[in-house]
């Protein structure tokens, strides 16, 4: 037996239920891992309460983790017990012991610590999709990065950098600005103090970001747009304050920018 987090029925942290659960034999295809470390994200918070749906009730919460692998089923011939691997995108990461589709694990090298390895993949993966599938950032592109601070901003911030981009983020208090400021970030708004579209008007000179990155929702929605140049993109990742609503939005708002839903797989917003 094994300490697992159970959801029962939809609702605030108080659904959360610790329970002993059997998490069986690894069957064809799978292995069984014991976790040492999982990750915490804010699209468990949805998943908690119901804005993104589960086929099925109870479910565990949890999208990433890291850990050993204790036994494989039939079939798996890239890992062996001892092995340490790491996940992502897989539901049900809260729990001490659990079975894994073993094509959804890779490797941990010895350098990398079970706290990072569970901490860092489904983040790194939304700032993949992000930066280069989403909308190519390269060097020159200027961005507008919501929530800078959070975990999945900190990696905007350094890859962005590396990019030769310059992201302008968005944070709520002054240690959080210094944090991203020291991650890569070119431009810190503090938006308990600053108005972020006037600033970004300012730092840009009048001619708005190439792209828009949003997880925060409704409290930056619709003025996310009116940081866009002219045909610039507008991404939705998440909604942290709340879902999106196209309250007094009207045609050509956003001076000509596009806007584009993306739910996102991942990540902890500031």
């Amino acid at each position: 037996m094994a300490r697992v987090v159970k959801v029962h029925a939809y609702g605030g942290p108080e659904a959360l239920s610790v329970e002993d659960a059997d998490p069986g034999r690894a069957a064809k295809g799978e292995a069984l891992i014991r976790q040492f470390a999982i990750g915490l994200n804010f699209i468990d918070v949805y998943h908690r309460t119901g804005l993104y749906p589960q086929p099925s009730m109870p479910f565990t919460p949890g999208m990433e983790g890291a850990g050993v692998v204790e036994a494989v089923g039939e079939g798996v011939t890239d890992l062996k017990p001892g092995d340490r691997v790491a996940y992502a995108g897989t539901l049900g990461g809260y729990a001490e012991v659990r079975r894994s589709a073993a094509d959804r694990l890779v490797k941990v090298p010895a350098a990398i610590e079970d706290k990072t390895a569970a901490a860092m993949m489904l983040q790194g993966m939304t700032v993949r999709y992000l930066l280069r599938q989403t909308f190519f950032v390269q060097a020159g592109t200027v961005m507008l990065f919501h929530a800078a601070a959070g975990g999945v901003g900190l990696i905007a911030c350094q890859w962005a950098r590396a990019l030769g981009a310059t992201l302008i983020g968005t944070v709520s208090t002054d240690e959080k600005a210094a944090l991203a400021k020291a991650h890569g970030a070119a431009h810190v708004i503090n938006t308990k103090r600053e108005d972020f579209v006037a600033r970004v008007k300012e730092i840009t000179g009048g001619r708005g970001c190439d792209v828009v990155y949003d997880s925060i929702g409704k409290d930056t929605f619709p003025a996310s747009l009116e940081c866009l140049r002219p045909k610039g993109l507008w991404v939705s990742f998440g909604n942290a304050s709340g879902p999106v609503r196209a309250r007094g939005l009207k045609q050509g708002a956003g001076v000509g920018g596009r806007r584009r839903n993306r739910r996102a797989p991942c990540g902890r917003v500031d």
